[in-house]
């Protein structure tokens, strides 16, 4: 076995175990032995998070194993991305995502935005208390093929309505995909508000957006 497809094995493997400093070591290593930053992520670290979401939707893993893994990938694609980037190599879509006005929790917003950004999308990051109106300037900034809202609160769940309210409101609902989740969200609530569809989790997020967006 060529030291490249060792990289390649041990890339999925330590960021299957959340292990961030021999990910972004190894990252380095593939990249100054000359391999392709496209062939690194989509040969190790996207199969990795995927195998994560299987083992999060069987069971086996929970979010704390989620976040490890994510965190760990987060460092590999702080390397990669600026070469992807110069590489001309197109996103598949692009996402933004924001936690709604008056909800100050972004871990699943954020874990969410790795595994996005790790099946190839771009992610533009609203942050979180995010106003209805900074979704609509961002959708108009941006032109993305998906919005994503998180509120973890019940008492913050109705902004989500009023951001696709102010969205519809000011013409742009017709161009992007609405997904919503966070801890109180369900399907029912998302069908009531009128979003394109609800994801219980990170890897359900990405599933989903793919179908959406009729993305193999």
């Amino acid at each position: 076995m060529t030291r490249e497809a060792e990289i390649l094995d041990e890339l999925y493997d330590y960021t299957l175990d959340g292990e961030d400093e021999p990910v972004v070591e190894l990252t380095n290593e593939a990249l100054a032995l000359g391999m392709d930053p496209m062939v690194v992520l989509f040969d190790a670290l996207i199969p990795a998070l995927e195998e994560v979401g299987r083992l999060f939707e069987q069971g086996e893993y929970f979010v704390p194993e989620m976040l490890v893994a994510a965190n760990a990938m987060a460092g590999a694609m702080d390397i990669l991305k600026p070469l992807i980037a110069e590489s001309g190599a197109k996103p598949i879509g692009s996402f933004v995502m924001g936690t709604v006005k008056g909800d100050i929790h972004d871990i699943g917003k954020n874990l969410c935005n790795v595994m996005l950004e790790g099946a190839g999308f771009e992610v533009i990051d609203l942050g979180v208390n995010v106003p209805p109106e900074r979704f609509v300037e961002a959708i108009r900034e941006h032109q993305p093929d998906a919005v994503g809202m998180s509120a973890f609160l019940t008492t913050t769940m109705p902004m989500a309505k009023v951001t696709i309210d102010e969205i519809g409101e000011a013409g742009l609902r017709d161009q992007v995909k609405i997904l919503v989740g966070g801890a109180p969200i369900t399907q029912d609530y998302a069908d009531l508000i009128g979003a394109d569809g609800f994801a219980p989790d990170a890897s359900a997020t990405v599933r989903l957006t793919k179908k959406l967006l009729d993305i193999a």
